[in-house]
């Protein structure tokens, strides 16, 4: 009789844990999970994971099937010109181990001492965004490098935009990859045996970035990160001056390159403004040496000095011929040159994909290719967390759409550290619908996931979108940009005019 009577009541229980189910499905599964065991009935089974047949696994199948690699490859790919050793480690561990607390954030363009690392950190983890800063102290700078580089747990990894794109080209064994940058002996045991560095890039000490990283929901004190991101500083005079740009140029008559990638200018922000103005005019002397017909990528990253920003924009954008980017420094290029937009103060979630398209279209009719301005700059891709865009100028690339596929998954993978997609680990975060433009009449797109990259024209300008499968964990989220964009390369034909 007790056996029935417990069985009864573990019945009417369980029926009424189904009840809350019906009545409260948003309630959250641990909190279901927990009703559940305190029937005494075992476990409750937990939720499936997400399968083949998840918008997640959907999307991936779709994207394996789309990426392809291209007719006309390239066969060698010089690279230049910031590189340094990271030293990855948790930022909140680190600034704990200085005997700092979080107070109020506030950015600085610049850091000179550890109160403002403290408040540059602390504003940005709270948005949840990346900022790259200069650490203006070289002694307060070395102190702190040197606790970081010895703490428990810390990396020591490939850094600098130009060595992590030669890095992840160099994974592909029919290519050839040419590293200009001041590498010292850390760095140059640490890189691809694939990749060549020339002997005049090579230095007696290394140059060291301090990378913060913190994860999504990570806490200290009142401060708690929305998502997973880093915060990167230094105190770097060798990348700072660009010292590596005429080796790198003077390297490419013998090496020969199909493709140059050029990255670093965001360095110079440490500099004088005097310094600044004659070092850009030789890179754009620089790139004029680089033979005609050979395409040139320029990586973008963040930065805070407007003029500066201009002066590339104005400058340089059209000796190019492609650019990789990110949301902040796409809207922060917007409102150093009164592009569309710019009266954004900054991006509130997940970036809105008629904006960010109404500022690509403009940059490629401002500053692109077109019949009445000598421009090279035909293509741009744009990656944010939840989503990437290729814009391109028609007429002079080919297999974007596989080339916007591939940067995307590999987000996907790099930061989870896994071979393939793992779906379990991933999570679809992009709009399920949008507007393509924000200016004018642009049109309402519905995501598919078994058609994941959505494509539509506008004056000339084809621009192709697919979002990110976001990873729900990441284990490292420093060179995500640059492992997505030199995936997009990869991918992409270039055709010869």
């Amino acid at each position: 009789m007790a056996l029935w009577r417990g069985s009864a009541y573990a019945g009417v229980l369980a029926l009424a844990v189904g009840c809350v189910f019906l009545l409260e499905p948003q309630l959250p599964g641990s909190a279901l999970r927990s009703l559940w065991s305190s029937l005494q009935l075992g476990p409750a089974p937990a939720p499936a994971p997400p399968g083949p047949g998840s918008p997640e696994g959907r999307l991936s199948a779709a994207w394996d099937a789309l990426i392809v690699r291209p007719a006309r490859r390239w066969r060698r790919v010089a690279v230049g010109v910031n590189a340094c050793v990271d030293v990855v480690l948790s930022g909140v561990k680190l600034l704990q181990a200085l005997g700092l607390n979080p107070g109020n954030g506030k950015d600085h363009t610049e850091l000179r001492s550890r109160n403002d690392l403290e408040e540059a950190f602390v504003h940005f983890m709270g948005k949840g965004a990346a900022a790259e800063r200069f650490f203006s102290d070289k002694e307060t700078f070395h102190n702190i490098a040197q606790i970081a580089s010895e703490f428990p747990g810390a990396q020591h990894y490939v850094g600098g935009n130009a060595a992590l794109i030669g890095q992840k080209f160099a994974a592909n064994a029919d290519l050839k990859v040419l590293l200009c940058g001041p590498v010292g002996p850390k760095l140059h045991e640490l890189l691809d045996d694939n990749v060549f560095v020339p002997p005049e890039s090579l230095q007696e000490v290394d140059e060291f970035h301090l990378i913060l990283e913190y994860q999504a929901g990570e806490e200290w004190g009142q401060l708690k990160a929305p998502h997973a991101n880093r915060f990167i500083f230094s105190h770097d005079l060798s990348n700072g001056a660009m010292n590596m740009l005429e080796v790198f140029v003077s390297s490419l008559e013998e090496f020969q390159p199909d493709l140059v990638v050029l990255s670093g200018l965001h360095m110079m922000e440490g500099q004088s403004k005097e310094f600044q103005r004659k070092r850009l005019l030789e890179v754009m002397t620089s790139i004029s040496d680089i033979p005609t017909g050979i395409p040139v990528h320029l990586e973008l990253a963040s930065m805070t000095n407007r003029e500066l920003m201009s002066s590339i924009v104005h400058q340089v954008f059209s000796a190019v011929t492609s650019l990789g980017l990110n949301e902040q420094e796409l809207l922060f290029l917007s409102q150093s040159a009164s592009g569309p937009h710019s009266s954004l103060s900054s991006w509130t979630g997940v970036p809105d994909v008629g904006v960010v398209s109404d500022i690509l279209f403009w940059i490629l009719k401002e500053h692109g290719k077109s019949e009445s301005r000598a421009s090279d700059l035909t293509r741009i891709h744009f990656h944010t967390l939840a989503y990437h865009i290729l814009a391109t100028v028609d007429g002079h690339w080919a297999n974007q759409l596989a080339a916007v596929a591939a940067g995307a998954r590999v987000a996907g993978t790099q930061a989870c550290a896994t071979e393939t997609i793992d779906t379990r680990r991933v999570s679809l975060k992009a709009p399920r619908e949008f507007m393509t433009s924000r200016s004018e009449a642009g049109s309402r797109v519905m995501l598919n996931p078994n058609e994941p990259v959505v494509k539509w024209h506008r004056e000339g300008v084809s621009f192709h979108f697919t979002p990110v499968l976001v990873c729900k964990d990441p284990v490292r989220t420093v060179g995500l940009g640059d492992a997505i964009s030199a995936e997009g390369l990869f991918y992409s034909e270039v055709h010869p005019h």
